[in-house]
């Protein structure tokens, strides 16, 4: 497949014209110009660039890239040698933040989503918070606190941390993966009964006791690895691409 044209397919299917991000979003390193075998992973790190040139691809497809906003524009130390191996290689990184995380059908929030047999009836923004990335779900029978986050532990193979009360009856979940804490007053706002996120900060725990909303950390990595799968399954499905998903193991 020709590289720009799988740019193109990747910048309009993800819409990333309606985004205001911190990163760009689509091709952000030129590599060869016709692709057959393409790679994904969370995040670019060496280690997954490493690996996908050992599986020998033309392509990287990540939501965590490079270029990130009021990152320093210096080209040393690791962001070298990251450079340096995707140019030495003739690789191409795809990378697709925020448009990853909201596409309706392999969206991080709905693939993940999908993993509990949680569907989305409602999607929220909030302050700070763009195209209503928080998705909110009604359970079809209520649970426990402690029994939700015993299924997504079972789930991602690792165990969340929970503040609440184990007892609490929950009917309403809301989530954004990745490090969407920042958005728990939203989903409050939202009615839930509790939020899942990948990350949790201090003003989290004091939130979740006052509010009597469950708060869950799941993990950054663990909430986000679904997104670039499903992916990558498309374009092997639409373009006959050969495709790899490559889970490089990061216990936040």
């Amino acid at each position: 497949m020709d590289r720009i044209e799988l740019e193109l397919y990747l910048n309009d299917l993800l819409q990333v014209g309606k985004f205001r991000d911190y990163c760009p979003n689509g091709l952000q390193v030129e590599g060869r110009p016709k692709v057959e075998r393409i790679a994904t992973g969370v995040t670019a790190s060496l280690a997954f660039l490493e690996a996908a040139l050992e599986w020998g691809a033309d392509a990287v497809l990540v939501h965590h890239g490079y270029f990130w906003k009021n990152e320093s524009g210096a080209i040393t130390g690791q962001k070298y040698r990251r450079l340096r191996t995707l140019l030495n290689h003739d690789l191409n990184l795809f990378a697709y933040h925020l448009p990853l995380d909201a596409h309706p059908e392999f969206g991080n929030n709905v693939q993940l989503g999908q993993r509990f047999g949680w569907i989305v009836d409602r999607r929220v923004g909030g302050s700070g918070v763009d195209n209503d990335l928080i998705c909110v779900a009604t359970l079809p029978l209520p649970v426990s606190l402690e029994g939700l986050a015993a299924q997504i532990g079972r789930t991602l193979d690792r165990a969340p941390l929970v503040i609440g009360d184990p007892d609490w009856e929950i009917r309403r979940v809301a989530w954004c993966t990745g490090g969407a804490q920042g958005y728990f007053d939203a989903a409050i706002a939202a009615g839930a009964d509790v939020y899942l996120s990948g990350e949790i900060s201090e003003p989290t725990t004091h939130l979740a006791r006052e509010s009597g909303v469950g708060y869950i950390a799941a993990g950054h990595h663990a909430t986000e690895r679904y997104g670039v799968q499903a992916i990558g399954g498309h374009l092997a499905d639409v373009f006959n691409l050969q495709h790899l998903f490559i889970d490089i193991d990061n216990p936040v």
